[in-house]
């Protein structure tokens, strides 16, 4: 072989072995998808998405949080996190942006999704990161009980938080409510997630709960990928396979 054969050969070479050290090095896809489900909501909430993603291949667990507090809630997810087949994509609706910000710093979770969620800074609660923006009127509907959980009356749940469902899902969202403890609004998260990881974002345009306003700005702060649809504040029910897709995408 001539010098100038030899030394093309090795300069092919050398590219080969960058190319599957790259290959070798470049992250992996994620392998479960971990819902977890926002305020006055339970895991059931994921039961449109959840086939979606079993179609393309995710595993997929739904985190049932006690909803009382913020450390509660993260601590349920962090279990389901450790017991999931990493990595993971880690999403949350509504409250529970607040719990996967807090959550989502685990080495297993490769990315973050917000489905017309709150995304507190670092030391900010959902109180403060509401607070941002004008509080929109479905939140008028809230109704406290003597120990300081919230729930929905049904004309909160017929005419803001679920108002583009038929009437015998949103009788449904209703009776499967989890009370959301006052507490909780005002317990600060001590990093954000969404500074260190990939993060996606759907934004409900619709939204009378969390302004879409704030859905929006919260987008450019983070430098989300996102979407947008004219949903109320369930969009995992009212939207199934646009979120899905979301957090597919999230997943590679």
């Amino acid at each position: 072989m001539t010098p100038r054969r030899a030394l093309i050969a090795l300069t092919f070479l050398s590219a080969t072995v960058a190319l599957v050290s790259f290959a070798a090095a470049a992250e992996p896809k994620a392998k479960t998808a971990v819902l977890v489900h926002g305020a006055f909501a339970d895991g059931s909430s994921w039961h449109k998405v959840i086939p979606h993603l079993k179609k393309a291949g995710l595993k997929v667990v739904a985190v049932q949080n006690p909803l009382d507090s913020l450390e509660n809630d993260v601590a349920a997810t962090r279990r389901a996190i450790r017991n999931a087949e990493g990595p993971v994509v880690l999403v949350g609706h509504s409250w529970a942006g607040v719990v996967i910000t807090e959550a989502g710093i685990d080495d297993k979770v490769k990315s973050l999704v917000y489905v017309a969620a709150y995304a507190p800074d670092k030391s900010e609660s959902l109180q403060s990161t509401a607070s941002k923006f004008p509080a929109p009127e479905g939140r008028n509907n809230f109704v406290k009980d003597p120990d300081g959980f919230l729930t929905i009356n049904d004309e909160g749940i017929r005419k803001y938080f679920a108002a583009d469902l038929p009437p015998e899902e949103q009788a449904i969202v209703a009776a499967t409510q989890g009370p959301f403890h006052v507490r909780t609004t005002t317990t600060p998260v001590s990093r954000a997630a969404w500074r260190e990881k990939p993060t996606f974002m759907v934004v409900a345009t619709m939204d009378t709960i969390i302004s879409p306003r704030l859905q929006k700005h919260q987008v450019g702060l983070a430098k989300a990928t996102a979407i947008e649809v004219p949903s109320s504040h369930v969009a995992m029910l009212a939207y199934p396979k646009e979120v899905a897709e979301m957090i597919i995408k999230a997943s590679e």
